[in-house]
């Protein structure tokens, strides 16, 4: 069994086979999928998808740092509405991304501290994108640490060094398909660090894993995202599947 811990499975890039694809990444093990939320446009979606596999996905609810505007306070608004009205098992998906735009950039660590408080006192795990922002999320991270915080940092691309700067937060690392790509570093960090503190990702329906690098990533692949990261450990793929199964279970009560 593995648990997909990041996958937008309410994308519309799924309308048109989306039953059909969950169901083939049960059957390929994949029996439970997080579902990280974008912004106020994709609590909908998202959210019936999860009523519709209550068993299998499972909701987070937060503001994407590329959703972040001006409005960011109003925004967050309608998060804590939503903790209010339901059950989520994170916060996300939540961070800062200086990749594409800095314009907002004072925008996004106001909305990502104040999404972290809401993680603590909800008691709840955080997702954190980090996008060429790995020294502001840090640090934000690092002040707003007091034992109760803890989450993964999705999509993590550090290296070894990083990688034990996020151990040593009390995070997690989320290594999805990018660690079967030619040109990564992602296998010799995992070879170094270990699986200790190691969730495994899809991301879908982006960052396919070879061989469908660039056509339209789904849970199901997974196994291959796991495969590799065996060969990169030496672990067998059982192991694999049981440590980074019993992280994710234990990081987000599922």
């Amino acid at each position: 069994m593995l648990i997909d811990t990041h996958a937008h499975l309410y994308s519309e890039e799924f309308d048109p086979d989306r039953n059909e694809m969950i169901e083939r990444s049960i059957r390929n093990g994949i029996t439970k999928m997080i579902l990280p939320n974008i912004d106020e446009d994709s609590v909908n979606g998202m959210l019936c998808l999860s009523d519709q596999y209550p068993n299998n996905c499972f909701p987070m609810i937060g503001i994407h740092p590329t959703s972040v505007t001006t409005a960011y306070k109003s925004q967050i608004t309608q998060v804590e509405k939503w903790l209010s009205k339901r059950k989520f098992t994170g916060i996300g998906e939540i961070g800062i991304d200086l990749y594409w735009d800095k314009t907002y950039q004072k925008e996004q660590e106001d909305a990502f501290r104040i999404q972290l408080k809401i993680a603590k006192s909800e008691k709840l795990p955080v997702v954190i994108h980090v996008r060429d922002s790995f020294t502001e999320v840090f640090r934000i991270v690092d002040e707003e640490q007091n034992g109760q915080l803890k989450g993964v940092f999705h999509c993590f691309s550090g290296d070894a060094i990083d990688a034990r700067k996020v151990f040593g937060l009390g995070f997690h690392i989320g290594i999805g398909g990018v660690v079967t790509f030619k040109n990564t570093n992602l296998r010799e960090v995992l070879k170094e660090t270990g699986l200790e503190y190691v969730v495994l990702e899809t991301d879908a329906p982006y960052l396919a894993p070879v061989p469908y690098r660039g056509k339209r990533n789904e849970s199901s692949y997974l196994t291959l995202i796991a495969a590799r990261v065996s060969e990169a450990t030496g672990l067998s793929e059982e192991e694999v599947a049981r440590i980074t199964t019993e992280n994710a279970e234990r990081l987000f009560g599922i």
